[in-house]
């Protein structure tokens, strides 16, 4: 017993990584029957002192009153509290201090990034249409197959990359299928029809996709649709008639169309169906959710979009070799421009809400009534002029209402 209340000094014994605790018990001394002082001392990763350690005239004077010895000192110092790593307040918030240092020196994005990237993706678009139109005796179907393999060029590695696969889930192959099936028909849709038609009206047909694409949603994924849904879908088909600009309304001889207008009408129908395509396949990508990686819909796209190409030319038998070695270099920069126009337009939504994005788009309509004056000499009519106007008032109602909504909603 005597033993046991007379210990020595114990051995300092480790617990866990850098910690230490340390016991000293004395006992009585000689005829004093002093209380046994006992000193706990925890060091570990906490190196700032706690509670009153940061007054050395406070340590200065408990190291006074000490009756000579007899309380155990930490060597180097006064004594510490107990401070266990988790709960060292003054340690956390000196790394509290440093991460809002760190935050505030890591570069902020730069402001309108998207709407930047969004622009090069309109400016991008627009050439392509006009690099098509001065493509001859190429079938529509044969450039659109050229971009298609260039493209899943392009992605292949990237799905290697990524380790994606090449298949997809399985629940969403179905929708990866008909998204390569239908947005490679529109894309087919639209150079038929930039080739048939003069090139700013084949463009705003194009252009209308966003109306038709919240009408499908309400089909389809029981979206909602409102009064003004109804009325952008009004003002998106008068501008398509105005465009198309029918004889039973216009009379037979109607001026400022490109060619005859038999051409005209095919153009007309073929930019229409393209745009009612391009809506479908949003629908689909809205379906189908985040779920499934970008390069993955890029790759059904491109596969698919080959295959239907090369069966199609085959069965019309119009597949030949460009004339000149122009076209071909022209072919070739149109599959190049297609990846990198989709590529800042995936960038810019990336960065940018869709409501702006949509907005910065109609920068594509006057391109192409800038390239069609410039570089075919042909001026727009008061009646293609009326059917852009009609076009963008309402693809960017219906873009202002979704970006609005969704300010709300956040």
């Amino acid at each position: 017993m005597g033993d046991r209340n007379h210990c020595a000094r114990e051995r300092p014994s480790s617990v866990g990584d850098d910690v230490t605790v340390e016991f000293d018990a004395d006992g009585p001394r000689g005829r004093d029957d002093e209380r046994a002082a006992e000193t706990i001392l925890l060091g570990s990763n906490c190196h700032v002192p706690c509670g009153y350690d940061d007054d050395d005239d406070r340590d200065a004077g408990d190291d006074a009153e000490e009756p000579g010895g007899g309380g155990a000192s930490r060597p180097g110092g006064g004594r510490r509290a107990l401070c266990p790593p988790a709960l060292c307040v003054r340690g956390r918030s000196s790394s509290w201090e440093e991460g809002a240092q760190r935050d505030a020196e890591k570069p902020k994005g730069c402001p309108g990034l998207g709407l930047f990237y969004a622009f090069l993706a309109a400016a991008i678009f627009s050439i392509i249409s006009l690099l098509v139109k001065t493509i001859q005796g190429v079938h529509a179907i044969e450039i659109s197959a050229i971009r298609c393999f260039f493209q899943m060029l392009f992605v292949l590695p990237l799905l290697i990359y990524h380790k994606t696969g090449f298949l997809g889930p399985r629940d969403k192959r179905i929708y990866l299928v008909l998204r390569g099936f239908i947005g490679s028909n529109a894309m087919i849709l639209l150079f038929y029809a930039v080739q048939q038609m003069q090139l700013a009206d084949a463009t705003v047909i194009m252009f209308s996709n966003p109306v038709f694409t919240s009408l499908l949603a309400w089909i389809f994924l029981k979206e909602r649709c409102t009064i003004w849904d109804c009325v952008f879908t009004a003002f998106t088909l008068t501008g398509v008639i105005l465009i198309a600009r029918p004889p039973f309304l216009f009379g037979d001889h109607v001026r400022g169309i490109e060619g005859n207008y038999t051409n005209h009408i095919k153009g007309t129908i073929a930019a229409f169906s393209g745009a009612i395509a391009a809506a479908f396949t949003m629908v689909v990508l809205r379906k189908m959710g985040k779920s499934v990686h970008y390069y993955l819909s890029v790759w059904y796209y491109a596969v698919i979009g080959l295959i239907e190409c090369i069966i199609t030319v085959s069965v019309l038998g119009e597949w030949k070799a460009p004339s000149c070695g122009r076209d071909r270099w022209i072919m070739i920069l149109i599959a190049v421009l297609g990846i990198a126009g989709q590529s800042f337009l995936t960038k810019a939504l990336q960065i940018e809400k869709a409501g702006p994005v949509a907005l910065m788009r109609t920068v594509d309509l006057v391109l192409a009534f800038t390239f069609q004056f410039i570089f075919f000499n042909r001026e727009p009519t008061l009646w293609s002029l009326g059917g852009a106007l009609c076009v963008v008032l309402s693809t960017s109602g219906v873009a202002l209402r979704k970006w609005c909504s969704s300010s709300r909603t956040s």
